[in-house]
């Protein structure tokens, strides 16, 4: 048999098969365009009625894909910086602090970018508070204080460029609240090398809570462990110099609050 005599009949079939699949591909482009293609201002009001219903996930989501089909777009601008806040209240702070951070380089004139510094302040500052510590009571200060750090910075470096801002004034009292968080870490640092009895490093620790974190209400505290690592050492002129300066600053304080009584501490 000629092989040849096979080919008309095998070439118009594969036309055909390639004709069906090149007609769905098409049909399902067009049904996908018509489906998802929305203007920006659809997409914009779509998400920010998400937001005002506080489901903030899908907020999120609308101003994600408002970012992808319109990334020139007016909206597109104003929703990079609803999503920052979107992201913080569905918990993300991941997301929100990355969000933040990308609107402040690519916006870094944009009149409401003191609002991108002062959530991205926010979320660190949340996270220096877990879920443990409410349920056990704990002080979250004798956790790593890295974050608390980071938010003070954040909330510094806010009211140093933006002085003005309508955030400046809650970023100072959150400022306060985490410097005397800082110094409480110190103070547990202070307290474990004394119940060490290692008086020099605290000592040392007591000096940098004096002066760093000068107005704290952790002072008195650091001066009595200052007192009694002095005196731990032997240095009883130190000691008493100390207790000189605690009862100036804390003159209700006992006299012999400092005093360690060894048995006391042993027990």
């Amino acid at each position: 048999m000629n092989p040849q005599a096979l080919m008309p009949n095998t070439i118009p079939a594969c036309r055909v098969i390639l004709t069906c699949l090149v007609m769905l591909l098409l049909t399902a482009c067009a049904s996908v365009d018509t489906e998802e293609r929305l203007s920006a201002q659809e997409l914009f009001e779509q998400a920010q009625a998400a937001l005002e219903d506080k489901n903030y996930k899908l907020a999120s989501e609308k101003y994600e894909k408002l970012e992808i089909d319109h990334p020139f777009s007016a909206e597109n601008r104003q929703g990079q910086v609803n999503i920052i806040y979107a992201y913080y209240k569905a918990e993300e702070p991941e997301s929100a602090i990355a969000a933040a951070n990308r609107f402040i380089k690519l916006y870094p004139r944009h009149p409401k970018v003191d609002y991108a510094y002062y959530i991205r302040a926010l979320v660190n500052f949340n996270r220096t508070r877990g879920t443990l510590d409410d349920m056990f009571k704990l002080d979250p200060a004798v956790r790593d204080p890295h974050t608390a750090e980071e938010s003070f910075q954040n909330f510094a470096e806010l009211i140093d460029r933006f002085p003005d801002s309508p955030y400046a004034s809650d970023s100072i009292q959150r400022m306060v609240h985490l410097r005397n968080y800082l110094a409480r870490h110190e103070i547990h640092v202070a307290r474990y090398y004394l119940k060490l009895k290692a008086y020099v490093a605290a000592v040392n620790r007591s000096k940098f809570i004096i002066e760093n974190y000068s107005q704290s209400p952790s002072i008195t505290e650091a001066l009595t462990i200052m007192a009694q690592a002095y005196q731990g050492l032997g240095l009883d002129d130190l000691a008493s110099q100390t207790l000189e300066v605690l009862k100036a600053n804390a003159p209700n304080i006992p006299a012999n609050t400092a005093i360690v009584n060894e048995d006391d501490d042993a027990s």
